[in-house]
């Protein structure tokens, strides 16, 4: 099968190569998955720098989910049928840019009717993400004010329709009139682009002062410290990220002083200390996408030998929505 591959860690556009390599046979627990779509993410981009959590040894595959096709069953797997159409993450050193792939039966979830294969590939981390961050974490109300940094973004368009599905006012900040008129179609209520415009001073504006009661942000720097100017009493910050390079050194003495909670939201970890709630949380992303009230935002759908390339750009942060890969 082909695969791509990095030996050597690096810039994207450097570090994959598209290569054949064997196919991989399902072990104990394991499927095997003839990938249909995978999403590119943000972390694929770290994988191949060397600055994920996660650092698997060379080489190794990118490609961190995807939607697909179950061709194989292994020893001791039930309740799944060759043939189903699932969606799962997936963890290095095997990857989703390749044309089969073996994940645990555990993390299988069935892929929604409602979404076709690209769709349903960018749905489970930036989706499941934005819910756990929003309901789990920040316990989002109707009616509250929530403000999502990027929010033309793969991460941040999740965030804005899963916060406008939650009855919030939804105040998006992005970068250019491009992702400016992007995040108003995905349902903003205010756009705020940060190249010409203050968020915090609009935020303030539209709260009457009060601020925004929950600030979702998968950027980090500058974006996180101006956060915490117009964060409302009681306000929840969630981080969620740093596409930016830089980590906040936040000022708990602020946070004390205004009585706002920083929140962090890693969702890797539910699969470890909670898979009940991936599931729960994946049968509340499965309704609301057959209410039509969340569609991940697929902006080009690209074929498996242009992975390196829409992996740098996310890398780059030139893009906007979802850039999905197929081997079809």
């Amino acid at each position: 099968m082909k695969a791509w591959r990095v030996h050597e860690t690096g810039e994207p556009r450097e570090a994959m190569r598209l290569e054949e390599v064997p196919d991989p046979v399902p072990g104990p627990g394991e499927v095997l998955v003839r990938v249909r779509a995978a999403n590119v993410n943000f972390p694929d981009a770290l994988l191949c720098r060397g600055q994920y959590q996660i650092r698997p040894e060379p080489p190794f595959t990118p490609g961190v989910e995807m939607c697909g096709q179950i061709l194989e069953l292994g020893p001791g797997v039930t309740g799944l049928q060759p043939g189903a159409r699932v969606i799962a993450p997936v963890t290095p050193p095997r990857g989703a840019f390749a044309e089969l792939v073996v994940v645990p039966a555990a993390t299988v979830l069935p892929a929604p009717d409602a979404l076709d294969d690209a769709e349903a590939a960018a749905l489970h981390i930036g989706y499941q993400t934005g819910w756990f961050g929003l309901h789990r974490r920040a316990a989002l109300s109707a009616g509250e004010t929530l403000l999502v940094h990027a929010a033309s973004g793969g991460v941040g368009s999740a965030a804005v329709q899963l916060g406008k599905a939650a009855g919030a006012t939804v105040i998006g900040v992005v970068g250019g009139k491009e992702k400016a008129a992007v995040a108003a179609e995905l349902g903003c209520d205010i756009v705020v682009d940060r190249r010409s415009e203050d968020f915090v001073a609009v935020v303030k504006e539209a709260t009457g002062g009060r601020g925004a009661d929950v600030v979702y942000d998968p950027v980090g720097g500058d974006a996180y410290t101006r956060s915490t100017k117009c964060v409302a009493f009681e306000g929840r910050i969630v981080v969620v990220g740093f596409t930016s390079g830089t980590i906040p050194t936040p000022a708990l003495n602020h946070a004390l002083v205004k009585n706002y909670s920083i929140l962090g939201l890693h969702w890797g970890l539910y699969n470890t200390h909670d898979p009940a709630a991936i599931h729960h949380c994946h049968e509340q992303l499965t309704r609301l996408a057959a209410e039509s009230r969340i569609k991940p935002l697929v902006t080009e759908r690209l074929p498996l030998a242009e992975a390196a390339a829409a992996v740098q750009r996310v890398a780059d942060g030139t893009t906007t929505g979802r850039l999905v890969v197929s081997p079809a």
